[in-house]
């Protein structure tokens, strides 16, 4: 039976609806959901004693089950449908005498002005406005001034709608202009099967007399799950809000189906603040066989953790699930400017919303687990917040790493899924002749981390590989003796303290553009500058530049760890202005001829990374690469003549003899530095 337009205008016909419900018979259409889930808006808005419209009522039991449970009585209900007006006039003549049916068109309508509270629409709207042609806009304006018209000053036009974005967009433009208070609710759903995937709004205009001049707008949204409505700025913001949450109700029903195949991300905002509080990603394990007790469980992330390759990146939580035995496993980042009551808290808030997230065939009721690292939130203790012109948002925090150790980091907010820089944290050394705690003083609290930065270590792996590198330097045998080098790119300065601290007749030269990074460097991370180590704030396109033109061949080595602040190239280190051929001949032209360029390179674009190795391998003969497992990272070490060309038994034995210089009585050396191994996976390109 053919129960469907066979274009969109017949929607706006009568001829169509007199077949519709002739065909449909006594069978009640519900449009967009039933009476359960629309009462709790509904009783919000509509009163005992209002004088009720409903516009377009077909013949859904809507008025009905509102006269049945005395929400109103005094019920008026029109349809352009003489069919369904004259079936509805038979079931509710005896049983509701209150409650009338008339045939009538909502955009010519008898009713004199300011006749009624409420106008009731429940996808009438939807059902008229199925395009944005001109004769379309011209009924809509019809249908609104006629509802403006027979409504009362605070009246209520409650419409019930899908929220296609052209339909929202025109009822709120139009109703906030005149003068009207706007807001939407989200239905919520009662969980069963429903006819439409897409979420069902309430549009509720109230009106108000219209003000001369221009009065600012009032746009509410209200979600589901909370009473209270958010204020938002703009009829965009109040579209693009309600399509947030139709793309997340696609997005449930679709992964509620079927196995995702690819990971799925998505943020849980902080009612209040609108800003992010929650970080899911829902990873399926094809290879694990689903049972009673393995289908499915959420696993939170310890603050501070979330950037380690394990919780960070794909290839990272696909083996995370895979260990944890689950055939959907959705990870929990937390937010570092959210505030966190416990797991049990954390739990109690997100059980509901992760429900919506299970995979197909999760059996009733089953018990979902709650997983973590050590069985805790983890630790994080922002210390220093600010913003540059240069690098944007940043912030310094402290977090616990895995065990007991305890790390200091700094994070560019742009990009907050990276660390920039990470120094490991130290109790502090007593001075001499300073007295020891008293036995009966109070400790400071297990979760209070360390305040000393350990100038020793090294956090990063690319890092000991640029270190590593240095034993391209020099003879076979020894450390390198005096060394000039330079570093372009701060940060927290471990890798120029590094250097300078453990080869000690290096004089480092450190090139840094923004002047917020050499404050952060110096007051968080320890740096300090010296005879043998100077920071010089000025861009490195620039500097290099001049070097190259005024004072060649001075720097044994030249290193690059600089990130590009432009997020839309597909390489975020170094910035593509320094990789081009032209800027890397000048690289050249102040190293020594057996000097030493090492090249940080974070490129996720493989044609553009081609381009990057092609000009290097213009510039420099000899060309090294180390790959940073588990890290897009990789370290490419160009010297300017082929009489430094080395096999890897060489580079092994060079690493060794560096790795036993540095190595002195008194100075601490971290065990997983191995410069050796650093070298051995080195490829020549």
């Amino acid at each position: 039976m053919e129960l469907l337009p066979r274009s969109p205008a017949e929607f706006g016909s009568a001829r169509y609806w007199d077949r519709f419900f002739r065909q449909r018979g006594q069978r009640p259409f519900e449009w967009y959901g039933a009476f359960p889930e629309l009462c709790p808006v509904l009783h919000k808005y509509v009163r005992p004693r209002d004088k009720v419209l409903v516009v377009g009522c077909g013949n859904s039991e809507l008025s009905e089950q509102m006269y049945d449970v005395g929400m109103c009585k005094d019920i008026v209900n029109i349809d352009i449908s003489d069919a369904v007006i004259r079936q509805m006039q038979e079931r509710s003549a005896s049983t509701r005498p209150e409650m009338s049916y008339l045939l009538m068109d909502m955009l010519q309508m008898d009713f004199p002005d300011a006749h009624f509270q409420v106008v009731l629409d429940k996808g009438t709207l939807d059902a008229l406005l199925t395009d944005e042609e001109e004769a379309t806009l011209v009924k809509v304006d019809q249908m609104f001034a006629e509802i403006s018209r027979v409504l009362q000053v605070g009246g209520r036009y409650l419409c019930v709608s899908l929220a296609q974005a052209h339909v929202l967009k025109k009822a709120v433009e139009y109703f906030s202009q005149e003068g009207w208070v706007v807001r939407v609710h989200q239905v919520a759903s009662s969980g069963d099967k429903q006819q439409f995937v897409l979420p069902v709004f309430v549009y509720v205009m109230t009106k108000f007399r219209k003000i001369p001049g221009s009065a600012p707008q009032i746009l509410e949204i209200c979600p589901e799950e909370q009473d209270k409505p958010m204020r938002v700025e703009s009829a965009e913001r109040l579209v693009a809000a309600v399509k947030d949450r139709q793309h997340y109700a696609l997005l449930c029903s679709q992964i509620s189906k079927t196995p995702c195949r690819e990971q799925v991300s998505l943020d849980l905002c902080d009612k209040e603040s609108g800003r992010p509080r929650y970080t899911l990603h829902v990873v399926d394990s094809p290879l694990v066989k689903p049972s009673r007790d393995n289908h499915f469980a959420i696993f939170i992330i310890p603050q501070g953790r979330e950037t380690e390759w394990l919780f960070g990146t794909e290839e990272g939580r696909r083996q995370l699930a895979a260990s944890a035995g689950f055939g959907r496993l959705v990870t929990v980042a937390l937010h570092r400017e959210q505030h966190y009551e416990g797991m049990a808290g954390i739990q109690a808030e997100l059980s509901g919303k992760v429900m919506e997230l299970a995979p197909p065939g999760l059996p009733a009721r089953q018990q979902v687990p709650f997983l973590s690292a050590g069985g805790d939130l983890g630790v994080r203790t922002v210390r220093h917040c600010d913003s540059s012109p240069l690098s944007g948002q940043y912030v310094v925090e402290d977090v616990k790493g895995d065990g007991t150790c305890y790390f200091r980091r700094l994070i560019f907010l742009r990009n907050r899924n990276v660390v920039q820089s990470e120094a490991r944290l130290v109790a502090p050394a007593p001075l001499p002749g300073q007295k020891k705690r008293r036995k009966d003083k109070k400790k400071p609290g297990p979760t209070e981390p360390p305040g000393a930065i350990d100038k020793s270590y090294l956090c990063c792996e690319h890092h000991k590989a640029m270190v590593a590198g240095l034993c391209l330097l020099g003879g076979p045998d020894a450390l390198p003796g005096e060394l000039a080098v330079l570093v372009v790119g701060l940060g927290g300065g471990s890798l120029p303290l590094f250097v300078h601290d453990y080869f000690s007749q290096a004089r480092v030269a450190v090139v840094e553009i923004d002047p917020s990074m050499l404050e952060v460097a110096t007051h968080w991370f320890g740096f300090s500058q010296g005879d043998r180590m100077q920071v010089h704030v000025s861009d490195g396109l620039d500097y290099v530049a001049k070097l190259a033109a005024e004072a060649p061949a001075q720097y044994d080595a030249v290193m690059f760890d600089v990130d590009s602040k432009d997020l839309t190239v597909g390489m975020s280190c170094p910035p593509p202005a320094f990789v081009e051929k032209p800027f890397l001949q000048k690289v050249k032209t102040i190293l020594k001829p057996e000097g030493l360029f090492v090249l940080n390179l974070v490129c996720r674009d493989a044609q553009l990374k081609e381009s990057v190795l092609a000009a290097l391998r213009d510039v420099f003969p000899l060309l090294y690469a180390r790959r940073i497992k588990g890290e897009v990272n990789e370290i490419l070490f160009c010297q300017p003549g082929p009489a430094g060309r080395r096999g890897p038994a060489e580079l092994g034995a060079r690493a060794r003899a560096l790795e036993g210089a540095l190595r002195r009585p008194g100075r601490p050396w971290d065990s997983s530095y191995a410069l050796a191994d650093m070298l051995q996976a080195v490829q020549m390109l």
